[in-house]
C-alpha cells in the first residue's frame, strides 16, 4: 500500500475506532522497541482487522484447554461478538475505563492483553450473551474457565453495565441475580453475594458510578445507590442511599462520599477518617 493510502487508512481507523488505532499503534512501538515482543504484537493484535478479532485471539489462547479447545473457543467469541454488537460497544468503554481510572494503566494495549480483571469481565460478556442464548452449558464452561485462569467467578447472568473496571481482579465473586450498572469500579477480592439459601432476586445491586473499595462484601438483595463509595473490607448488608460512604463490619453509613464521581476519581478516602 503506498505511504499516503496507508495514512489515510490509519486516519479512518482513528475517527472511526480510535481505541483501535491507539492499540495498534501501541503494539507497532512495543514491537519496534522490544524485539521479542514482535511476534506477540503481531499474533494478537497486527494481524487482526477489529478489536473484536483480537480479543477473541487473546482470550481463546489464555482459556483454551482439552474440554475447550482455542479454536472452538474463538468461533464461539465470534459468534456472540457479531450477534450482539454491543458488547464490542462495551468492551471498548471497559479498557477506557480502565485507562482512565488505574493509575498503573498506560494505553489500551496492556489491558487487552495482560490486565486479568478487564479480561474476565470480556469472558462474561461472552458467557451472559450464551445464557441468554439458552447455552446454558458453555457458559458455565467459559465462567469454570475464567475463574482457574483469572481467580475471578462470575455467574453467567449477572448483569454488567459498560464502562466496568475490576482492579488487579484476584478474588472477586459476583452472584447470578448481581447487577453491576454502568461506570462502577471494584478492587480484588470483592463479593457480591448473597446471605445463605435464599432462593430469587437474592444479589445487590450496584447503580451507576459506584466505588467498592478491596476486599468488601456486599451481602444480599440490596441497592447500592448511584455514585456511591463501600470502604474497603467492609461487609455490607444494608441499602446504601447514593452519593453515601458504607464501611465497617458491619458497615455503617458514613456520611457523603466526598468527590461527585467515586468510581472514577478512585478515591478511597472516608468521611472523618485521619489522613
Amino acid at each position: 500500500m503506498p505511504v499516503s493510502a496507508s495514512k489515510a487508512a490509519s486516519a479512518d481507523l482513528a475517527k472511526h475506532d480510535p481505541v483501535w488505532a491507539a492499540i495498534r499503534e501501541e503494539a507497532q512501538r512495543a514491537a519496534a522497541q522490544e524485539p521479542l515482543l514482535a511476534s506477540l504484537a503481531h499474533s494478537t493484535v497486527l494481524q487482526h482487522e477489529r478489536l473484536e478479532d483480537a480479543l477473541s485471539y487473546i482470550l481463546a489462547q489464555k482459556l483454551g484447554s482439552d474440554a475447550l479447545p482455542a479454536l472452538g473457543l474463538r468461533e464461539i467469541m465470534e459468534e456472540a461478538f457479531e450477534a450482539d454488537p454491543d458488547i464490542g460497544l462495551s468492551v471498548r468503554a471497559d479498557l477506557v475505563a480502565v485507562n482512565d481510572r488505574d493509575p498503573a494503566c498506560r494505553g489500551f494495549l496492556k489491558p487487552l492483553l495482560f490486565f486479568k480483571g478487564f479480561q474476565s469481565i470480556q469472558v462474561h460478556r461472552v458467557a451472559h450473551w450464551l445464557w441468554h442464548q439458552n447455552r446454558e452449558t458453555m457458559a458455565f464452561l467459559l465462567q469454570s474457565r475464567a475463574s482457574e485462569a483469572f481467580a475471578v467467578d462470575i455467574h453467567p447472568a449477572t448483569r454488567f453495565g459498560r464502562g466496568i473496571m475490576i482492579d488487579h481482579g484476584t478474588g472477586v465473586v459476583i452472584g447470578e441475580t448481581a447487577v453491576v450498572d454502568d461506570d462502577v469500579s471494584m478492587l480484588q477480592n470483592v463479593t457480591l453475594g448473597g446471605t445463605g439459601k435464599e432462593t430469587g432476586d437474592r444479589h445487590p445491586k450496584i447503580r451507576r458510578g459506584v466505588l467498592i473499595g478491596a476486599g468488601a462484601k456486599v451481602l444480599g438483595n440490596i441497592e447500592i445507590g448511584e455514585y456511591a463509595k463501600i470502604g474497603a473490607s467492609s461487609v455490607v448488608l444494608i441499602p446504601v442511599p447514593p452519593h453515601c460512604t458504607a464501611a465497617g463490619v458491619p458497615a455503617r453509613l458514613l456520611g457523603d462520599c466526598g468527590c461527585e464521581q467515586p468510581a472514577r476519581e478512585m478515591d478511597h478516602a472516608l468521611p472523618n477518617a485521619p489522613g
